[in-house]
């Protein structure tokens, strides 16, 4: 029998992790990046612990969910329907709703601050593009993208620029790296007393076991077709994602850490963050981060758009076609809410925090 060439086995591998790198994707965005810089910029590597802690806890719940999800054939909230009843499931539904929709606040208000910052020196009066009209212009996009099924390549492109982003902040951290002691003392669990840090580590914890991730891993793996002799594949998938997810995380926390806690800045405004990556960019520090967090929330917007839909499709047992008039009108209303806080005011990177939080509560 013929070996198999190395690119043959090369593309089965990475078909194989495909489900795992949808997710490191969805999770390493806008959130993630504000809630780890926030933390390493105010308590250095201490909370590294929660990083660790959830992102163990989530390579449990991944296993656990898609084994549930291959034996029985049915996505997560199809089986609670079918085992605990329709309130449970609704109560679900209505949960992760309710975080999508504080998501979609959140990373659309720190995307229209970005911008705000970033083309102060193009306008005459010195203040930059108001963020409402970067709102509504990303949030037309995106929809008119969604509309016409022509946002694969956009998409493709936005991941490209965030993971430029992601390894600026490991080659930040490459150069700031803080003392070996600090990452040991880092992984011993302990809660400061001052500042929001009972906040923090819940929104570390909801930026990486989050409830969207795991409900979406459901449908990923009905997608993929696997069955019960795919459990060591399984496995495989979710470790690779996992390790993703942690390595990166921490690479955020250290390269702010060395960088914004050592200096004693917090992040209180999106744009605080372009200096943690000095260090290695320099003078391109701003332009990187900006290009990087802009591609990062607008990649995540799509599937918090999405997600309403895909849960009205497992409930009802529907095809997910996007072109339906339901569909296409309750992703209008969802996208629409990015304009609360260009309209009303509001801390994005408060409410960004403050989403992830609520996530592992559900």
């Amino acid at each position: 029998m013929p070996e198999t060439p190395i690119s043959e086995r090369l593309k089965q591998f990475t078909s194989s992790i495909a489900p795992g790198v949808f997710l490191v994707g969805y999770v390493i965005g806008t959130g993630s990046v504000t809630t780890m810089a926030a933390a390493g910029a105010k308590y250095g590597l201490s909370l590294m612990w929660t990083g660790v802690v959830a992102a163990l806890f989530t390579y449990v719940m991944i296993v656990a969910i898609s084994k549930v999800t291959i034996v029985t054939g049915k996505t997560l909230l199809q089986n609670f329907r079918t085992h605990f009843g329709a309130s449970p499931a609704i109560f679900i539904m209505a949960g992760l709703m309710t975080t999508q929709i504080a998501s979609i606040i959140g990373v659309m208000g720190i995307v229209s601050d970005v911008v705000r910052e970033a083309t102060t020196p193009l306008t005459s009066d010195g203040t930059g593009i108001p963020p409402l009209y970067s709102a509504a212009f990303f949030t037309l996009l995106l929809y008119g993208l969604f509309w016409i099924g022509r946002h694969q390549a956009f998409l493709k492109v936005l991941a490209i620029l965030v993971t430029t982003m992601g390894f600026s902040f490991m080659a930040t951290m490459l150069v700031v790296l803080p003392g070996p002691m600090e990452f040991i003392e880092g992984l011993i669990p302990s809660v400061p007393t001052e500042g929001n840090a009972q906040l923090l580590i819940a929104g570390m914890v909801g930026t990486t076991m989050a409830g969207v991730c795991l409900v979406t891993r459901s449908t990923l793996v009905i997608e993929k077709g696997w069955t019960s002799g795919d459990f060591r594949t399984e496995h495989r998938d979710a470790f690779i994602s996992v390790t993703m997810m942690l390595v990166i995380n921490v690479a955020i926390m250290a390269a702010a850490a060395g960088t914004l806690f050592v200096r004693g800045i917090e992040v209180r405004h999106a744009v605080d963050m372009i200096r943690a990556l000095e260090p290695f960019a320099g003078s391109l520090a701003a332009m990187l981060f900006t290009v990087g967090i802009i591609s990062a929330g607008l990649s995540s917007l799509f599937p918090n758009y999405l997600l309403s839909i895909w849960l009205l499709a497992d409930y009802f047992d529907l095809p997910r076609d996007p072109r339906r008039p339901l569909y296409r009108i309750l992703v209008a209303a969802c996208a629409s809410t990015g304009l609360a806080i260009p309209i009303f005011g509001g801390s994005p990177v408060a409410i960004m925090i403050a989403s992830q939080a609520i996530s592992p509560i559900i």
